[in-house]
C-alpha cells in the first residue's frame, strides 16, 4: 500500500529528517530486486525493516509527520517494482509469531510466510489451508489480496484480523469488513494494514492433511518455474459459474492466443503456464511490463476480454497500459 505526503521539505531536509526519526535502522538506497520473486526493480530511496506491531506503529506516525511516501512490503511475490525504484520509504513487514489460541484456531503474525502457517496447522492436525500449499508471500500479503486456489481462499478461515490504520491506529475487525472478493479486499482501498490475524479451522487426520498438501505442492512444481523468478499467476482468472472452482482460467485463454514463447528482452512467457512471466535472468520491469501488455493484447483481440492484473506494481512505469501500435 502507498500514501503520499504533501512533501513540503526538499529531497536533504528529507534526507535529514528520516535520519532524526528512524537513526541506524535506516537504510539509504536499498536495493528492492532481491526482496522480490521477480528479481527485478530499482531502490528504495529509504528503507526499514519493523518486527513488532509497535515498531510499525512509531514508523507510521514518524514518516505521516513528515509527509513521505511509503510502501509496505511483505514476502514481495505478488511485486513489480519499478526499474527506477521508490522515491520514498519502503518498510519491510517482518511481525512473526505462531500461537494455538484454542484447539482450532491459530493466531499468527501478518509477517509469517504462507507456508509456515501451513505447516504450522499440519503439525497440529488442522485441515482447511491446503489450498493454500505451495503459495508464495507472507500471511498479511495473502489476505490483502485474498490469496487462494483450488476453491479455497484466505477470507474463507479468518475470524478476526488486526489492522494499523495509517495513523498507527490498531483495532481488530470481522472477516466481513474487510469485504473479501476474488484476490481482493476492502483493504485495498482503506489502505489499512494486517498485522496479525486468527484463522479458524478444523481438526483433522495429520497424514491425510500432509498428503494433501505434498500433493498440491507437487502439482504446483509441475507448472511453476524451479528458479521462481515469476510472481506466479499474472493475470486474474474471470469469475465464470459454468468452470471448475467458478472461475474460467485465463492460462486457458492466453496459451488459445498464442503468448507461449513470447519475450521481451529477458522476460518470456513461462512454457509451461501461459499465466506466468518469468525472468530468465536479465529481464528490467519495464521488459516485464511491455510483455504483460502484449499478451493483454493478444486475449483483447482474439476473445475481446480485458485482462486484469493480480500482480501490484510499485514505483513509476514509463508504458504501463499502453498497447503496442502495429
Amino acid at each position: 500500500m502507498e500514501a503520499t505526503g504533501l512533501r513540503p521539505l526538499n529531497p536533504e531536509q528529507e534526507r535529514l529528517a528520516m535520519i532524526k526519526a528512524f537513526g541506524d535502522a535506516l537504510e539509504f538506497d536499498h536495493p528492492l530486486a532481491p526482496h522480490t520473486s521477480m528479481g527485478t526493480g530499482g531502490p528504495a530511496r529509504f528503507f526499514i525493516v519493523v518486527t513488532s506491531i509497535k515498531q510499525l506503529t512509531d514508523c507510521l506516525r514518524k514518516i505521516t509527520r513528515i509527509g513521505l511516501p511509503f510502501f509496505l512490503m511483505g514476502g514481495g511475490s505478488n511485486l513489480l517494482v519499478s526499474d527506477l525504484g521508490f522515491d520514498g520509504l519502503v518498510i519491510k513487514l517482518d511481525i512473526r509469531g505462531l500461537e494455538m489460541v484454542d484447539e482450532t484456531t491459530i493466531e499468527c503474525g501478518a509477517g509469517e510466510d504462507l507456508m509456515t502457517l501451513v505447516n504450522y496447522a499440519t503439525e497440529h492436525s488442522l485441515t482447511g489451508l491446503e489450498f493454500a500449499a505451495g503459495i508464495w508471500g507472507t500471511v498479511g500479503g495473502a489476505v490483502y489480496g485474498n490469496a487462494g486456489a483450488y476453491g479455497g481462499e484466505i477470507g474463507q478461515i479468518l475470524t478476526e484480523i488486526y489492522l494499523l490504520d495509517q495513523k498507527g491506529t490498531l483495532r481488530a475487525v470481522e472477516p466481513e469488513y474487510c469485504r473479501f472478493d476474488y484476490r481482493d479486499s476492502y483493504l485495498k482501498l482503506t489502505n489499512e494494514i494486517v498485522v496479525k490475524v486468527k484463522v479458524s479451522l478444523t481438526r483433522g487426520d495429520q497424514a491425510r492433511i500432509s498428503e494433501k498438501v505434498e500433493e498440491i505442492i507437487a502439482i504446483r512444481k509441475a507448472k511453476h518455474p524451479e528458479d521462481g523468478h515469476s510472481a506466479g499467476s499474472f493475470f486474474k482468472n474471470i469469475p465464470d459459474s459454468s468452470q471448475e472452482y467458478g472461475k474460467l482460467a485465463v492460462g486457458k485463454l492466453l496459451e488459445q492466443a498464442g503468448v507461449k514463447g513470447m519475450s521481451v528482452g529477458g522476460a518470456k512467457v513461462f512454457e509451461k503456464h501461459a499465466n506466468m512471466i518469468v525472468n530468465t535472468g536479465t529481464a528490467t520491469s519495464e521488459e516485464i511490463s511491455e510483455l504483460a501488455t502484449l499478451m493483454k493484447r493478444k486475449v483483447k483481440e482474439k476473445f475481446g476480454i480485458e485482462l486484469e492484473e493480480e500482480v501490484i506494481r510499485v514505483g513509476h512505469f514509463e508504458k504501463e497500459g499502453e498497447l503496442p501500435i502495429d
